[in-house]
């Protein structure tokens, strides 16, 4: 049974009782809980030990009543300690000025008094949900560092590899767009983490958007969220992917599957920031950097007429073109001594090592699938070997293309891998071309080649 969801707790903070009461009652109507403070010392005191998801405070006090000194000093003030709850702040002496300084301090939307329920209730639903998903986004990245270790380091000693490493080096420390390419399966998602994490951005979250797994209907609302009504099914407001990257780093695998009617929203981003939710004429900014991947031919594609030139320039500022697995020599075998032990570990098999034969095997492929492969074979030969050692047969490599006799003596499933392999190295590692060449359609080819490991 599901856990239930936790109420939502919003702080508020204002010297007005009258003010208060009525946003306690309002809050409480919605299925908020709300804490409720008459400075912003007892504001700031409360939020260093206990979480909010939220805190809605006034910007004049005692003080005086209009400059908003004590507000904006709260807020700096709590950003000191707590980079991350959401902050609106509300005003009977709204001025874009105010606005402006606030945002700059930390908080992430303003609202004047009188404010109108709906647009006060909807602020909050976007808060709450943004600061929710960042929250779980941070506790899953933490999780999964934690687990991984040092398996997310790249192995690459080869000289193939050289002038990437060089490359990320140098870019990781800026905000430039870089465009990663290569074969399906080399490791283009590992180099946008390590070009994350070497970045300013490293403490802020790390978005991934697989393009070629959204279909064109719900691309809007994945990437630039939408609000309540805006569509049958829209039934809350949902915070899109640049939203939930603001501040931190996008990153957009298969970029080339990109619909051709949604690049130019795409663009638009890219060059000043904006974008609106779907059904809603308010226009938001996102900070955020745009880390894109493929393994099509972009050249080709815009040829084609199916990417945007113009998209491309503001997608690779810098280019990193990952070379196969083929070409990286004995970093294959590097590769397969650290899958072997991350398997054997998490399987708890005692496999620790190759034999001799094995490690022939393993340099004589040629990998199609590339690190994807190479770390599917490893496991299911750390699950299939008899012994402390890899044999050739626990591996169970195939050539790239058997012939018709051989494929006589395949099962169903390998023979449907081979066809798929072969496609995709025909086409160079499109997946949208091999699988037309397939008669399939590219959703169901993904889901083959997630079966098959490639």
């Amino acid at each position: 049974m599901p856990m239930p969801t936790r109420q939502p707790r919003i702080f508020v903070a204002d010297d007005q009782r009258d003010v208060v009461e009525s946003l306690r009652l309002l809050l409480k109507g919605e299925g908020y809980a709300a804490e409720t403070f008459g400075n912003t010392e007892s504001l700031v005191g409360a939020l260093r030990e206990r979480t909010a998801d939220a805190v809605l405070m006034d910007l004049n006090y005692t003080r005086d009543t209009t400059s908003g000194d004590e507000g904006l000093d709260a807020v700096t003030r709590i950003r000191s300690f707590d980079a991350h709850t959401p902050i609106v702040l509300m005003t009977a002496w709204g001025t874009i000025n105010l606005a402006v300084e606030g945002m700059r301090r930390g908080a992430q939307d303003f609202i004047e008094k009188p404010w109108d329920n709906e647009r006060l209730l909807a602020v909050l639903r976007t808060q709450v949900a943004l600061g929710r998903a960042l929250q779980r986004a941070r506790t899953l990245e933490a999780e999964n560092r934690q687990l991984k270790g040092a398996g997310d380091s790249l192995i690459a000693e080869s000289p193939a590899m050289q002038p990437v490493l060089e490359t990320i080096e140098r870019v990781a420390p800026t905000d430039a767009n870089v465009l990663i390419t290569g074969e399906s399966g080399c490791g283009k998602g590992l180099v946008a983490r390590l070009i994350h994490d070497g970045s300013p951005r490293r403490e802020r979250s790390l978005v991934t958007v697989n393009i070629g797994s959204l279909a064109e209907t719900v691309f809007e609302s994945e990437m630039f969220g939408h609000v309540k009504g805006a569509f049958t099914d829209a039934k809350n407001d949902r915070v899109g992917r640049f939203e939930l990257a603001d501040g931190g780093t996008l990153f957009l695998d298969e970029i080339a599957n990109i619909p051709v009617a949604q690049q130019g929203r795409l663009l638009r981003v890219l060059e000043d920031g904006q974008f609106e939710r779907l059904g809603s004429s308010r226009t938001q900014r996102a900070d955020v950097r745009v880390l894109a991947a493929t393994n099509a031919d972009i050249d080709a594609e815009i040829t084609a007429g199916r990417f945007r030139s113009d998209l491309l320039y503001r997608l690779n500022t810098i280019h990193i073109h990952l070379p196969p697995l083929r070409e990286r020599g004995d970093d294959i075998l590097r590769l397969a001594q650290r899958f072997l032990s991350q398997h054997a570990q998490h399987h708890r098999r005692g496999v620790v090592s190759f034999s001799e034969p094995a490690l022939s095997a393993l340099r004589r492929y040629s990998w199609p699938g590339n690190v994807r492969e190479l770390s599917h074979v490893i496991e299911r030969a750390v699950l299939m070997a008899r012994g402390s050692a890899i044999e050739p047969a626990d591996l169970r490599l195939m050539p790239a293309a058997a012939s018709p006799a051989d494929r006589r003596a395949m099962t169903l499933d390998e023979v449907e891998l081979d066809a798929i392999r072969a496609a995709l190295a025909r086409h160079d590692g499109n997946v949208v071309a091999a699988a037309e060449e397939l008669g399939m359609s590219r959703s169901a080819l993904y889901r083959r080649m997630e079966k098959f490991g490639l």
